[in-house]
């Protein structure tokens, strides 16, 4: 590797890290806000209906702890692999949104950022800047 690109892929990887933190912990503060939404996603995408206040409430605990691993850099196979399998599960059960393109052009910005996740992951031991 170039001496320039060792020096710019860390911050790079950094910058993706740190992005895709900001959205995932977002989605898991939600579930503790609105656990109503986080029900009504998972009954509208994933076709599991009566998720308790209480469920949600786990769930964005243990996404809480995930996020927070991942943003440190913490077993980076595991904590990129289960944000990258989480985000794809997301973007892929939501394709029905993409055949009626623009009336939810929303989702579509789940593709940039799947991709992202995946750089990350295959990337992960050149992503060393602030990571343990």
């Amino acid at each position: 590797m170039s001496n320039s690109l060792e020096q710019k892929l860390p911050w790079a990887l950094l910058a993706l890290r740190v992005g895709i933190f900001i959205v995932m912990f977002v989605w898991a503060l939600d579930k503790f806000i609105n656990p109503g939404h986080t029900a009504a996603v998972f009954e509208g995408f994933y076709g599991i209906s009566g998720l308790s206040s209480t469920l949600a409430a786990v769930l964005g605990a243990l996404q809480v702890i995930l996020c927070l691993a991942f943003l440190v850099g913490l077993w980076k196979t595991v904590t990129y692999g289960l944000i990258l399998a989480l985000h794809a599960v997301s973007t892929f059960s939501s394709f029905p949104q993409y055949i009626d393109a623009f009336n939810n052009l929303l989702f579509f910005a789940a593709w940039p950022m799947l991709a992202a996740c995946l750089a990350l992951f295959l990337l992960r031991e050149h992503d060393t800047k602030l990571s343990f």
